[in-house]
């Protein structure tokens, strides 16, 4: 089943404020929150699709990147998918949007301030590699395996529930006001809002139970990346604290120029250059493309400047809207030294009509060229 589009699923427009935004989800949050909708299937999943919208429309980063290619820029991804939250379970969606909720992570309104989610689940940090990519690579798409260093969960750790909060993350103080007593609550400074403090951990790991491991990390990045781009993969940065979510892997994508195609979009540019026999006289030409060769017919009598295309053979468009095209642009290459044999040849011929210029009104020119280009 397809996903519904973000904005969409929030009820804005694609020019909504982030305020606008934010509100948005919070009504819809209200309307679909687990403690509103008991037993409801329906209302979990609107609440769940509601929370994935909002983690990337809140996100300047990943907004313009959503803006730009739509689901298919945003998924791809080995271990939960690039970008979206579709993996994200209540947990994730209390921890990470508290602010919504009303506060450390818990209900908001007039229900869900309790049932367990005011403790706080940390979220670990995400990680940052830059990933090389030759045209072959982005053409066609890839298969990376990337060895990166993070914080894992040790073994042999257990934890206990905080003395202090007794396992609620949250202490409630009331104060006396001139309103009379008002009750507050804020995140527990023993265990830091988690509700569990560490009882045993290795020597060797950190104040949270987290040691540094190598891991090998596969990913599928699909075809028509750019670069610059950056994807983020899903759960696979470093450990959450006590149990917490792991951070997300960004993978920001280096784009290798290659030595005789150039990449323009979707679209790819090679520069054929001919020697002025071969475009008096026709000749078939064999072309390297990306993805092996083509032989191309070069046609008698052909110009300086002509553009020969070689349609779908270009980068395909991430959103997956087609396939550029191959572009062939025509260089007649002039000698720069020549014998007395030649000079005394192009002489004879230099005299000859049929060697003197006479575009015809059907010839394009430069611009008239660039023209069909561009469109």
């Amino acid at each position: 089943m397809s996903k519904r589009d973000y904005y969409e699923v929030l009820g804005v427009n694609k020019g909504a404020s982030e305020a606008e935004i934010k509100k948005a989800y919070r009504k819809m949050a209200i309307k679909f929150h687990p403690d509103k909708n008991p037993d409801d299937a329906s209302a979990e999943d609107k609440f769940k699709e509601a929370a994935e919208a909002y983690e990337i429309l809140s996100s300047p980063e990943k907004k313009q990147r959503y803006d730009q290619f739509g689901h298919q820029g945003m998924s791809g991804a080995a271990g939960g998918g690039f970008g979206g939250g579709g993996g994200m379970n209540m947990d994730d969606i209390f921890s990470q949007f508290g602010d919504i909720f009303g506060g450390g992570g818990g209900g908001f309104g007039g229900f869900g301030g309790g049932g367990g989610r005011a403790r706080r689940v940390r979220k670990g940090s995400n990680l940052r590699v830059r990933v090389k990519m030759t045209l072959e690579d982005i053409t066609n798409g890839v298969e990376k395996k990337i060895k990166v260093t993070k914080l894992v969960n040790a073994e042999g750790v257990t934890t206990k529930t905080c003395p202090q909060c007794g396992g609620s993350g949250q202490i409630s103080r009331i104060a006396n006001t001139i309103l009379g007593q008002m009750q507050t609550s804020s995140p527990c400074t023993t265990c830091g809002g988690d509700g569990k403090i560490i009882d045993k951990k290795p020597a060797d790991a950190n104040s949270d139970g987290l040691i540094k491991k190598e891991e090998v990390i596969t990913i599928d990045i699909p075809g028509g990346v750019e670069d610059g781009m950056q994807l983020s993969v899903t759960g696979k940065g470093n450990a959450g604290p006590k149990d917490g979510i792991a951070g997300d892997l960004i993978v920001v994508i280096e784009e290798i120029p290659h030595d005789t195609i150039k990449r323009d979009g979707t679209n790819l540019l090679y520069d054929l250059y001919l020697n002025f026999a071969d475009a008096a006289l026709g000749t078939d030409i064999e072309i390297q493309t990306i993805n092996g060769k083509v032989k191309i017919k070069i046609e008698a009598g052909t110009q300086s400047g002509k553009v020969l295309r070689l349609k779908g053979k270009g980068i395909p468009n991430i959103q997956g809207y087609g396939t550029g095209d191959f572009l062939i642009y025509v260089n007649i290459w002039t000698p720069q030294k020549l014998s007395k044999e030649e000079k005394a040849t192009l002489e004879t011929l230099k005299a000859s009509e049929n060697f003197k210029p006479n575009p015809k009104s059907t010839d394009k020119g430069f611009f008239d060229r660039m023209k069909d280009y561009f469109n």
